[in-house]
């Protein structure tokens, strides 16, 4: 059984932004390519057809928090953990590293949580059952694995003054007032 999958991949010049660091949402897809690699791995694909039945895994939940920006041609590690399996979805942890260097630092974390359904005849699609064959061959993370002080270190003052990107803080909302009241003066 299986609950760990890493990938090394090298970002490359077009996944940059003008800023000249990685685009946000290719975290996603680099999530994505360890997921599909993840279930490779395990003599599966991600889009299974057979039977007569179409499974198909859709993404119903995605997150990432960036604490580090990565930039062209630094080279990626991609750790996947599974965070949960349920009878119908399956939850991933996403760690994001760079390997540049002689110390590898992580850079960001992901979720993505996927459910297990089957395309129905009229294209609708149905929650079903993981099947055995791929449920039997995935398992849960330690819960020591999967958990980490991530955002509690990247909000702390320990990081080097200005390599790190800050969380803006959240502005101050005006006090509320009963609408049905006039503003008093």
């Amino acid at each position: 059984m299986s609950y760990e999958f890493e990938i090394t991949r090298r970002v490359e010049f077009s996944e940059t932004d003008l800023a000249g660091i990685m685009h946000f949402s290719n975290f996603f897809r680099f999530m994505e390519s360890a997921e599909h690699a993840f279930f490779r791995s395990l003599g599966f694909s991600v889009a299974r057809s057979g039977d007569g039945l179409e499974l198909c895994l859709p993404r119903v939940h995605a997150e990432c928090d960036y604490a580090v920006p990565l930039r062209f041609e630094d080279e990626v590690q991609v750790r996947l953990l599974v965070e949960r399996k349920g009878r119908r979805s399956l939850t991933y942890q996403f760690r994001f590293s760079r390997l540049n260097g002689s110390v590898s630092e992580e850079v960001a974390r992901g979720r993505l949580t996927v459910a297990s359904v089957e395309r129905q005849a009229d294209g609708t699609m149905k929650a079903v059952p993981l099947p055995k064959a791929i449920a039997d061959k995935i398992q849960q993370a330690p819960a020591q694995m999967l958990g980490g002080g991530f955002l509690a270190e990247a909000n702390s003052s320990s990081f080097r003054n200005g390599s790190r990107l800050q969380r803006p803080k959240r502005p101050q909302r005006p006090p509320s007032r009963n609408l049905h009241q006039p503003a008093t003066r």
